[in-house]
C-alpha cells in the first residue's frame, strides 16, 4: 500500500502547501507549460482553501521548472493568474527531471485566515 501524504500542514496561521504538479483531476497533464501553470495553480489553490487560506494570502513561492528556457511564458501565465492579489516573494529554480510529462511544480507558504 503507497504511504499517505498531506498535501498541505497548518501552525500558528500559517499553512505551508507541498508542490503541486499540473495534473488534472482526470490524471492528465497539459501540453504547453502555460497551461501547465495554470493547473498547478488551481491545484494549490484548492490546497490553499481547504486549509482556510487562499492565492491571495500567500507569504513565499517556490517554483521548480524542468527547463529554464520557459522561463518566460511561465512568467507570463504566473503573473496573469495572480492579477488582482498581492504577488509574494517567489523563487524559480531549474530541477534536473520531474517523472512523466510534468514540467513544473509549485510549493508555497500562506497565512490562514480571510482573503
Amino acid at each position: 500500500m503507497p504511504r499517505s501524504y498531506m498535501a498541505s500542514a497548518s501552525h500558528d496561521g500559517v499553512v505551508w502547501a507541498c508542490g503541486q504538479v499540473p495534473r488534472r483531476a482526470d490524471g492528465s497533464v497539459p501540453d504547453s507549460i502555460e497551461d501547465q501553470v495554470q493547473v498547478a495553480l488551481d491545484n494549490l489553490e484548492s490546497v490553499l482553501t481547504d486549509a482556510g487560506s487562499s492565492l491571495a494570502l500567500l507569504l513565499k513561492v517556490t517554483v521548480f521548472l524542468a527547463d529554464l528556457e520557459e522561463f518566460g511564458a511561465y512568467d507570463a501565465a504566473y503573473c496573469t493568474r495572480l492579477a488582482g492579489v498581492p504577488l509574494p516573494p517567489r523563487t524559480t529554480v531549474q530541477v534536473a527531471g520531474f517523472r512523466g510529462d510534468k514540467r513544473i511544480e509549485i510549493d508555497a507558504v500562506a497565512a490562514v485566515g480571510k482573503t
